[in-house]
């Protein structure tokens, strides 16, 4: 595999002209043969699979329901996004993450309703990925993996020390309830991808290299996200529409990412 790679980034060489260098280093995406392929097949997975399951969770779920879904998997993040509140030294953000846990599990019926939302503290999002910026980890060569897409080495990283560390999938792993960890994955999935729908189909037509744009509009709202603490309030993106409800693309919302 790290055999491929290599060849795939020779493949992809450093032009010789300085516009071209320019160009190639703001990427930063030595494998971009390999990281298009993963794209393409996320691509075609999510074609005759995640987009018609999204749509169908969008039409058969009224809006009510399906934030209600949303707020619980948020609130059942808290853990995780404590862990990394107190890892990056925001212990600002640690107590407002702590105290919408508590007001949303009592008030919020276990976390189905936001009312600490509605009293002003709003949802933010951390992962280890983030920390790892915080402490001055450089993000290293953009890479598009199978299903999740977008991503780089710190983020990946980032993401298996979350699972790791989330106290739900260790509790799943020592009761052997493994399926809660995957229906769990697949729900917040469909959850994503539902909430962009028109989005990316808007994009993809308006786009002259789909694989480009994502790749641009990835790195940018993962480094808005970094300085501005992972907000899931309105990112400002230039020219792009996003859906009705959400203004921000999240790190992982879906296959073409």
């Amino acid at each position: 595999m790290c055999a491929g790679l290599l060849l795939l980034g020779g493949c992809a060489g450093v032009p010789a002209d300085k516009p071209g260098q320019d160009a190639y280093y703001e990427a930063n995406d030595p494998i971009e043969p390999f990281n298009r392929a993963i794209f393409s097949l996320n691509k075609g997975l999510d074609a005759v699979l995640f987009k018609p399951a999204a749509t169908l969770y969008r039409d058969a779920l009224p809006q009510t329901l399906r934030d209600g879904i949303r707020n619980f998997l948020n609130n059942l993040k808290s853990p995780v996004i404590l862990a990394n509140n107190l890892l990056q030294g925001d212990f600002d953000a640690a107590i407002v993450t702590v105290s919408r846990f508590t007001t949303n599990t009592i008030i919020g019926l276990g976390g189905f309703g936001n009312p600490a939302g509605d009293l002003g503290a709003k949802f933010r999002d951390e992962d280890f990925g983030q920390t790892l910026a915080v402490w001055g980890v450089g993000e290293g060569p953009y890479l598009v993996l199978p299903i999740f897409g977008p991503s780089n080495p710190r983020d990946t990283t980032g993401l298996v020390v979350d699972t790791l560390i989330d106290p739900v999938n260790m509790w799943a792993d020592n009761t052997d309830r493994g399926a809660v960890q995957v229906v769990r994955t697949l729900v917040r999935g469909l959850d994503e991808r539902s909430r962009y729908l028109k989005t990316l189909d808007d994009l993809e037509k308006s786009s002259l290299d789909f694989y480009v744009t994502m790749r641009s509009l990835y790195r940018q709202l993962r480094n808005d996200s970094i300085r501005n603490g992972g907000s899931y309030d309105p990112i400002p993106t230039p020219s792009i529409s996003l859906d009705e409800d959400e203004q921000l693309l999240g790190p992982r919302a879906g296959l073409l990412k």
